[in-house]
């Protein structure tokens, strides 16, 4: 008899022959009823195999798509770093979820949530998306993912509430780095995650996450079949290099915003300044019902000089009467001041 957590199960095992090998960290082995693929496209053979143990891992991330099934697990092991420029070897694929592969993870064998330390994708030309999810409650977990040299952004939530979905997307513990859309300065067409611009794609969360100079790090590009509604974004690091950003977070779509989100326990750095369209921390113009709480910001929110603003107009977000703004701070000039977000004099 095996229990697990509340639930008894009777198992009878015959010839039972267990092969492969076990990594990663095992107190977050992720159970499944389906199959577990590996990817290594620096084995040792220098040939792919068929998938089903490291030994016999596929080279590329495509290969293991393709033969997964619903409810699959793809391990991706980092490529080896044979050069000391700074930049990872890479998996130069765009890559694609089809809408059959619903609850597919993808989940890389990372030594740590930095550009050195997980698996990357960077394919470094064109305008497509590196990676595109069109199947509900899928997992991302321990990737990186760089725009470099190509301009359609990192991970694409294309959801067309007909076709294909990227409802219950979680996306955990990834590093984003140089993302950017069709415009080079502007959120408005693309970042490192996007919706396409028929919004849709609820239930998405955004958890321990890494942005670096992306033009955008989350944004929204529209909502003409639906709001996106249950959007949570937790423990993220924004993008606080001032003059690579144009919005943190950019959620106004075109002009309807999110049905709802919470965004809690987040930093932010500098006050993005590129120059383009937004200039904000945040634009959440639109959205119906929200929470920002928290947070912290790298700009003066105190009463003293010169204070920036969280407010429908704000000079820092804008943040509409809707979406409600607590236990977050900036920085003060003065020991008296706590800096303090609210919506009052001082926000």
């Amino acid at each position: 008899m095996v229990k697990d957590g509340m639930r008894e199960r009777n198992l009878r095992v015959q010839n039972l022959d267990v092969s492969g090998q076990v990594t990663g960290n095992i107190a977050n082995t992720l159970l499944t009823n389906g199959n577990v693929w590996y990817v290594d496209a620096s084995k040792g053979t220098g040939v792919t195999g068929d998938g089903t143990t490291w030994d016999e891992a596929f080279l590329t991330i495509s290969e293991a798509i393709t033969a997964a099934s619903r409810l699959d697990i793809i391990y991706i092991a980092a490529k080896d770093i044979t050069d000391a420029t700074g930049d990872p070897s890479n998996y130069a694929e765009t890559l694609i979820i089809p809408i059959e592969l619903d609850g597919l993870a993808l989940i890389g064998v990372s030594r740590g949530r930095t550009q050195g330390g997980l698996p990357q994708i960077k394919i470094g030309a064109g305008s497509t998306a590196m990676l595109t999810i069109r199947a509900a409650g899928c997992l991302i977990a321990n990737l990186g993912f760089n725009g470099v040299s190509s301009t359609g952004g990192g991970i694409l939530l294309d959801d067309d509430n007909s076709t294909k979905t990227a409802f219950g997307t979680t996306i955990s513990n990834c590093h984003l780095k140089n993302c950017v859309g069709s415009t080079a300065d502007s959120a408005v067409t693309g970042g490192a995650i996007m919706w396409t611009t028929e919004g849709n794609a609820w239930q998405v969360l955004i958890t321990g996450c890494r942005f670096y100079k992306n033009v955008a790090d989350i944004t929204l590009m529209g909502t003409s079949n639906t709001r996106p509604q249950d959007v949570v974004i937790e423990d993220c690091d924004f993008s606080g290099y001032a003059a690579f950003t144009d919005c943190n977070i950019f959620g106004k779509g075109t002009g309807s915003g999110f049905g709802s989100i919470k965004i809690n326990n987040c930093r932010f750095g500098q006050l993005p300044a590129l120059g383009g369209t937004n200039d904000r921390y945040f634009d959440l113009t639109g959205t119906l019902s929200g929470t920002i709480t928290n947070c912290t910001f790298g700009c003066n929110t105190g009463n003293t000089g010169t204070t920036l603003t969280f407010l429908a107009a704000g000079t820092a977000g804008l943040l509409p009467t809707t979406v409600h703004i607590m236990g977050c701070y900036g920085q003060s000039e003065t020991a008296t001041e706590t800096g303090e977000i609210t919506i009052g004099a001082n926000s």
